[in-house]
């Protein structure tokens, strides 16, 4: 088994990976509030996947505004920077890799996490379909407004401030999430992107924001440090576009122009069906030089399958990773995985956070 292509090292910009999986973002939702700071478990939980040939962490808000859900870490603040700094110490310890994913949620929040109890910002007034986690409870997302034009340079400068913390905090590098009907995805897509100004219209105008996202992001972190994460296809968070097939070739030239180290795509629905609308991945792949980092229901068989016709670099595994913290080994060995608990996904303490147990855990206790 370990003959397969997914236990291969990747030259990963500097970075070199001892094998093709990655450790998908996955929110959990533990944050330490008011501060939003990640908790001491997250050093335990990234630590413990430390073999992953990179981790990339959960999303966390590039500003007070860009917070969708309760209890997710930012990094803004001085002391979440020195939070992450505690986890980029245990996963570097433990000789693993780990990129941040940074994110702005959009419109897809509630007036309770928001400064002064305001409006979720988006392209457009317009609200979204769907239910946000605040308070213990899921509620429905609050109506947004549209972020005026003078705003957008502060956005901007949010994912640069960003960086620069995720750097100050010893990450590896950044993933910037462009996908799942967040901010830049709102802008990309014109069900959510109804402006008549230099961001709305046509592809051009709505792919603008995330290309100059990435811009700045790369001019902070070096573009070999710098990969993003994109949904074409995907209906998560109310999102959708008329034409997603070259609205995506045209942003992947944008970002092979910036020269981004990796393009980590959700193929299909988010957590769903990978063939839930017709679109052509290999286009995607064809036009850009860095790894294409492939992601949505991967299990050992497709990564192989996938990975040998040389159609991604890098496989994204999620739910696996939760349950498994030795994925690598079990996948090498051909160990059965343990299952994942869902009612412990979002918030809570060490159950189903970091009491997940290794192979060795596991056959010793027998």
């Amino acid at each position: 088994m370990s003959q397969t292509k997914l236990f291969e090292p990747l030259k990963l910009g500097p970075i070199t990976l001892p094998n093709r999986l990655a450790m998908a973002p996955l929110t959990r939702n533990r944050a330490v509030p008011p501060g939003m700071v990640p908790s001491p478990l997250a050093v335990d939980y990234y630590g413990q996947r430390a073999s992953a040939g990179l981790l990339i962490t959960e999303a966390s808000q590039v500003s007070q505004q860009g917070q969708g859900y309760q209890d997710t870490p930012g990094i803004y603040s001085k002391e979440q920077v020195e939070g992450w700094r505690k986890i980029t110490d245990r996963v570097h310890e433990k000789g693993g890799r780990i990129f941040i994913q940074i994110w702005h949620v959009g419109r897809i929040s509630h007036t309770t996490l928001q400064p002064g109890g305001g409006k979720p910002v988006g392209p457009s007034a317009i609200r979204a379909k769907g239910k946000t986690f605040v308070n213990g409870t899921f509620t429905e997302i609050s109506e947004p407004r549209a972020l005026e034009l003078s705003e957008i340079p502060g956005i901007i400068d949010d994912f640069k401030r960003g960086t620069e913390n995720a750097l100050a905090a010893g990450f590896d590098g950044v993933e910037i999430h462009g996908a799942n009907g967040y901010l830049l995805d709102q802008f990309a897509k014109d069900g959510a992107n109804k402006r008549a100004d230099a961001y709305g219209g046509g592809i051009e105008n709505r792919a603008k924001l995330m290309l100059e996202v990435s811009k700045a992001v790369a001019a902070v972190a070096g573009p070999e440090r710098t990969g993003i994460r994109i949904s074409p296809v995907t209906p998560a968070n109310d999102v959708s576009d008329s034409n997603p097939q070259p609205l995506f070739d045209h942003i992947v030239d944008g970002l092979n122009a910036l020269k981004l180290t990796y393009i980590h795509v959700i193929e299909g629905a988010t957590g769903g069906p990978r063939d839930n609308a017709p679109f052509d991945y290999a286009s995607l792949r064809k036009r850009f030089s860095g790894a294409y980092v492939a992601n949505n229901g991967y299990d050992f068989d497709l990564a192989t399958k996938v990975l040998e016709a040389g159609a991604a670099d890098l496989i994204a595994f999620g739910k696996p990773f939760i349950s498994n913290p030795d994925l690598v080994e079990r996948l090498k060995k051909g160990a059965p995985l343990n299952e994942w608990d869902k009612n412990t996904f979002y918030g809570g303490g060490a159950k189903g956070y970091t009491d997940y147990p290794t192979l060795g855990a596991a056959q010793a206790a027998e």
